[in-house]
């Protein structure tokens, strides 16, 4: 098995992952019966003229039925802080954070895995999204590639996870064969483990340390956990990254301090965000960053403080990273 990195997120390719694998005929019956018992494979009875709606009613039915996702995420609060604290501590330590799923909840963790190194200024190796059946599966559905549990774990192993890491396996269905054996890998290295689902009682909460089961009900199209239950999981990872970057300084209040300047309209972000955070104007801004090489931080910490250019990298250091520290450490008077 061989890694492969595109953009900022890595995924693994997998030959087992190819189509090869077939479900035996017999073996529908049970799976039928196991998804009858989902909530996320539910048909919604008060949407059963869907088809027959006009356009107004079908935007104001959708908007109804997403408008109960922050709800749901609201009640699995307690297990979203008992993760994010793990994964503060972990990354504190040196650790990395791993994505792991397939299909809709494998993209979830790319898309917010790729949005960490501009966002937060960290490397692309520190939060990673594995997608089951490799690059290919990231742009277009790869056959059987979520029903095999091995495959899972040859990838949590081909990243060499370990107990300094955390990794949160994503299934909707709460279900999904590659995720259970990522899971189940994972623990075996000692690796922190959560479980991302969209219905309780789920077998990869089962397997992990944590549990997080957002019950956000039937889709709007029956099956289809693109819908609410991609919208739940895009609010849980948000939270997850966001909230463990926070916890590890990587904003000054609810300023993003650490973002990497990649293009003409973040370098006007950074100008405008040194400017929020000491209230100078724009050229004083230009000028402060120009002076630390780009550094967001380093700019208002020169700033606010008695800290030479040269010497605000080191200052930073010292604070472990967080700005208002290093400010508070190098206040004039």
């Amino acid at each position: 098995m061989n890694f492969s990195r595109k953009g900022t997120y890595t995924v693994t390719e997998n030959p087992r992952t190819s189509g090869s694998a077939e479900v035996p005929a017999d073996g529908l019956a049970a799976l039928r019966a196991e998804l009858a018992g989902l909530q996320t494979e539910a048909a919604n009875p008060e949407l059963s003229l869907l088809d027959t709606m006009d356009t107004a009613q079908l935007v104001a039915a959708m908007n109804a039925q997403d408008a109960g996702v922050p709800t749901a995420v609201g009640l699995a609060g307690p297990d979203i802080i008992r993760t994010v604290d793990a994964v503060a501590a972990k990354l504190a330590a040196g650790g990395r954070l791993f994505y792991i799923g397939a299909g809709t909840a494998g993209r979830m963790g790319i898309l917010d895995a790729s949005e960490c190194p501009p966002t937060f200024g960290t490397p692309p190796e520190i939060v990673v999204g594995i997608i089951a059946g490799g690059r290919k599966a990231v742009e277009q559905a790869v056959e059987n590639a979520e029903d095999d549990a091995d495959a899972g774990a040859a990838d949590i192993a081909a990243a060499d996870v370990g107990a300094g890491d955390a990794v949160v396996g994503i299934s909707a269905s709460g279900r999904t064969p590659y995720v259970i054996g990522a899971l189940k890998a994972a623990n075996a290295r000692g690796a922190f483990t959560a479980g991302l689902a969209c219905n309780p009682g789920s077998a990869i909460g089962q397997e992990a340390d944590v549990a997080i089961e957002v019950a956000v009900g039937p889709e709007f199209v029956a099956g289809s956990t693109r819908l609410k239950s991609g919208t739940a999981q895009k609010l849980v990872l948000n939270m997850i990254s966001t909230l463990s970057m926070v916890k590890l300084g990587k904003t000054y209040g609810n300023l993003m301090v650490d973002l990497q300047a990649t293009n003409a309209k973040l370098r006007a972000r950074s100008q405008r965000t040194v400017q929020a955070a000491t209230g100078v104007g724009p050229k004083a801004a230009a000028q402060a960053l120009d002076a630390v090489g780009g550094s967001v931080k380093a700019a208002i910490l020169v700033l606010l403080t008695d800290v030479e250019p040269g010497r605000a990298g080191a200052a930073l250091e010292q604070a472990g990273g967080f700005l208002r520290q290093a400010i508070q450490q190098h206040t004039r008077g």
